[in-house]
């Protein structure tokens, strides 16, 4: 039976730190096997070409579609009836495992999305179109309410087609990211996580109640420490020493990557009452960025911010 759970930004990390511009030549066009571009909105895409999915996905809601040799994607139709406001990005999980890895895909079909930048897990298997129509439906309310109205012109064979008949290549239509906000975006692409820290405080500094240039400094400020880090080795830290503050810190900043908000609250909460005042004020400090990161909306930044509040006084 289908798993179809409603879709959530919360708890993930911007996908830009997965798909860095790669050194890899750009596959040759149709060379994946994946179904032929429907309208211009439906894209196969790759481990090496995922970056331009990640940069359209801030101007329009992109589904990803996971599926595997003998499978063929499902969803091409029921998106381009969306009539621009979807763009479906169909991956080969057998043939790109950095992808199926980035969005823990371990069987096939799986369905997530990308608003933003930032993976929305959407369901797994395909469900009768009704249901997936109701969840495209509340993934683009959920991209409205994050800023991402745009729409990609439906058209014949991916090109606007003009009055005499003649056709140009296809745009998206949107506005453009705020200055300091488009900084920072190009800074994670490139994996420099302090410049896009100090783009966010910029606009934090012109705008206080900037909330998306908040829980950007807060994704980059993750992103910036798990840079380099062997997750091995961190959980591995954090088991040989289960008081150790700093140990505790840095697996629960791999949990919240994965998108598991409540093993790191768990964890974090857990260890909070046999800390000294200075370790307290770190495990806060870092609570709230998480927060952020996972939305005020979420039930378990909720239900973690009620914990954190009985423990604090």
């Amino acid at each position: 039976m289908s798993n179809v759970p409603g879709p959530s930004l919360r708890g993930a990390v911007d996908l830009s730190a997965l798909v860095r511009r790669a050194n890899a030549p750009q596959p040759a066009p149709g060379s994946s096997g994946a179904a032929a571009p429907t309208g211009g909105v439906v894209v196969a895409v790759t481990d090496a070409s995922f970056e331009s999915v990640v940069d359209l996905s801030s101007r329009v809601p992109v589904v990803v579609e996971f599926y595997a040799p003998g499978l063929q994607p499902a969803l091409g139709a029921i998106v381009a009836s969306y009539g621009g406001r979807l763009v479906l990005a169909t991956v080969d999980g057998a043939a790109n495992p950095q992808l199926a890895q980035a969005f823990q895909v371990r069987e096939v079909p799986a369905v997530a999305a990308i608003i933003a930048g930032r993976p929305v897990n959407l369901f797994l298997d395909i469900p009768p179109e009704a249901q997936v129509r109701q969840v495209f439906d509340e993934l683009l309310a959920l991209a409205a309410e994050n800023g991402v109205t745009g729409t990609i012109p439906v058209t014949q064979d991916g090109a606007d087609v003009g009055p005499d008949g003649e056709t140009t290549p296809a745009e998206p239509v949107d506005e453009p990211l705020p200055p300091h906000h488009q900084e920072a975006y190009d800074a994670i692409a490139a994996g420099d996580y302090a410049a896009a820290i100090a783009e966010y405080k910029l606009a934090i500094a012109q705008n206080p109640r900037d909330a998306l240039a908040v829980a950007g400094m807060a994704q980059a400020s993750l992103l910036l420490r798990l840079d380099g880090a062997d997750a091995a080795a961190v959980r591995a830290a954090a088991a040989a020493s289960p008081t150790d503050v700093d140990a505790a810190l840095a697996v629960a900043d791999l949990d919240v990557s994965g998108g598991h908000l409540d093993d790191a609250f768990d964890r974090l909460l857990e260890l909070f009452p046999s800390l000294d005042q200075k370790a307290k004020d770190a495990v806060r400090a870092r609570m709230l960025e998480y927060f952020e990161i996972g939305g005020a909306d979420d039930p378990r930044v909720l239900t973690a911010r009620r914990r954190l509040t009985n423990l604090l006084y």
